[in-house]
Parts: structure tokens; C-alpha cells; sequence
């Protein structure tokens, strides 16, 4: 998927061109893996004249916001709290990294804050 959200519309030599600087897959793997994309709803497919391009059908932010949501929700029950309490204290986590967390949290807090004062 990276290399669609990185490119955007590609066809299917320029998605092997585009794997093969991390994988040796050939041309069949590829086009399997492409298929099953499809079909699941992950890529979209567009005929232009012979050649067929595909793209991503969700944008790389939704599909990490669903990916992440459902792993919380399979292994942590849908807390944050207990995933971000085990990464925080098994990780080694920069001071550039706390500070953007410490924003996250405060901007959440304020968005929160802005909910609740503008129902009441």
C-alpha cells in the first residue's frame, strides 16, 4: 500500500518496479497480491484503454486509523491507555516523541473542554 500512497496511481510494472527495491516477488505474486487488494476493497482498479491502474482506495491516515482501532479493539479490549502504559514503559521513547504525545493529549483535552462548554 505504501508505495500507492507514496505514487498514487500505478499500473502493474510500475508496482513491481516499485517492490522490487524491498522484495524479489515476481510478476505472478504481484498480480495475485493485487487481485486479493482489489477484491477486498483495499485498491481501486481503473481500465485506461490496455492498461489498468490501480490506486488506494482509503487514504494512508484511514487506513492506519482503522487498523489501529480494531488492534485495540482485538488486544486491548478498545483501551489506549494499557497500549500506550506498555509502550511507554517497555520503548524507548525520544524526548521529541513525549513532547508531541504531551501535545496530543493537551489538544485533545482542549478539544474536549470546547465539546462540553459549547452543549451546555
Amino acid at each position: 500500500m505504501l508505495a500507492f500512497w507514496e505514487r498514487g496511481d500505478l499500473n502493474l510494472r510500475e508496482v513491481v518496479e516499485a517492490l522490487a527495491a524491498g522484495t524479489d516477488w515476481k510478476l505472478r505474486t504481484v498480480q495475485t497480491l493485487i487481485r486479493r487488494l482489489v477484491s477486498k476493497g483495499a485498491l481501486s482498479v481503473e481500465e485506461k484503454g490496455r492498461d489498468f491502474r490501480y490506486s488506494a482506495a482509503f487514504s494512508q491516515a484511514e487506513c492506519q486509523h482503522d487498523e489501529s482501532r480494531s488492534f485495540l479493539g482485538r488486544v486491548f479490549e478498545g483501551r489506549l491507555v494499557p497500549f500506550m502504559a506498555g509502550m511507554v514503559e517497555n520503548e524507548e521513547i525520544s524526548r521529541e516523541e513525549i513532547n508531541e504525545l504531551r501535545q496530543l493529549l493537551d489538544e485533545a483535552a482542549e478539544r474536549q473542554s470546547h465539546s462540553l462548554t459549547t452543549h451546555e
